[in-house]
């Protein structure tokens, strides 16, 4: 299956790319120095010259703080470039794979959240990746997108600053009124291949929204005291969301009900925990 991933540079990115490649696909990669996905000409031909048999968007503005005040490069990347991605995709009949967040809900519901739940964004990254995805349903086409929450893997995530944090403090105040499933990079690109193989099947008709993300549900804190399992330090204090303030509003409830994509594609819901481990060890 050739297979062009587009953000190959990022977290799940480059998890695609490995495993892809130890899976025995011919997986194109390509970071954004190699494809701006804002030059809708430019990703049309990539797409037209690499002939992919599925595209896989892993490439988006995720700076969440930061993009309270780069609004206008957030919804460019989030928003205009996931839709000249599916307008190529679309014009060349080829499936298309999307990731998107937790981020467009508000966080207010009290069960988990379902792909049919109305979206209310908080934050302006919320807001770009919400709109993408408005975007994409709009076109049509074959379209998957799935949301997934609280990533980790790699250089740049919560496991990455807590281990980071914890050589060089005692003690560290954790959020502990949001809550969520912890989802890794090795997991999230597990899942869409299976999708990207799935989708080629002949009569595949089941396009749409859908969820994946890690099990249990945790808040932060409970998070951080897994990071730190067995550890004397740093002590660890649970605080609420207003003793924390950040630029970007966080949704209190990022659950995702993930039953749609066992339905779907017998896709199981991930142990964050397994993953974990093995990050730690």
């Amino acid at each position: 299956m050739r297979v062009l991933v587009v953000g190959a540079g990022g977290q799940v990115g480059t998890a695609l790319k490995d495993l892809g490649i130890s899976l025995g696909h011919h997986i194109i990669a390509l970071d954004r120095s190699e494809l701006d996905i804002t030059d809708g000409a430019s990703v049309t031909t990539s797409l037209e010259h690499h002939e992919p048999d599925t595209v896989i968007n892993a490439a988006a503005y995720t700076a969440v703080d930061r993009a309270e005040a780069e609004s206008a490069l957030a919804f460019s990347i989030n928003a205009d470039g996931a839709e000249n991605i599916a307008k190529a995709c679309k014009q060349l009949d080829i499936p298309f794979l999307h990731i998107s967040t937790d981020f467009v809900f508000d966080g207010t519901k009290l069960g988990a959240y379902v792909e049919e739940d109305s979206v209310g964004p908080l934050s302006v990254y919320g807001n770009s990746k919400a709109e993408g995805e408005k975007r994409i349903q709009n076109l049509g086409g074959k379209n998957i997108i799935l949301r997934t929450a609280w990533v980790f893997g790699g250089e740049q995530n919560f496991v990455a600053t807590m281990q980071r944090l914890g050589e060089s403090r005692d003690e560290l105040n954790i959020v502990n009124d949001q809550t969520g499933g912890p989802t890794s990079n090795l997991e999230i690109a597990n899942c869409l291949l299976a999708i990207a193989e799935k989708v080629q099947e002949e009569g595949f008709s089941d396009w749409g929204i859908y969820h994946f993300a890690g099990a249990p549900s945790v808040t932060w804190y409970e998070f951080a005291c897994a990071i730190f399992a067995g550890r004397d330090k740093p002590v660890l204090h649970p605080i609420p969301t207003e003793k924390y303030p950040t630029p970007a509003v966080r949704p209190k409830n990022s659950v995702l009900d993930c039953s749609k994509i066992k339905d779907v594609f017998d896709i199981d819901q991930p142990d964050w925990r397994k993953a974990l481990s093995a990050i730690i060890s």
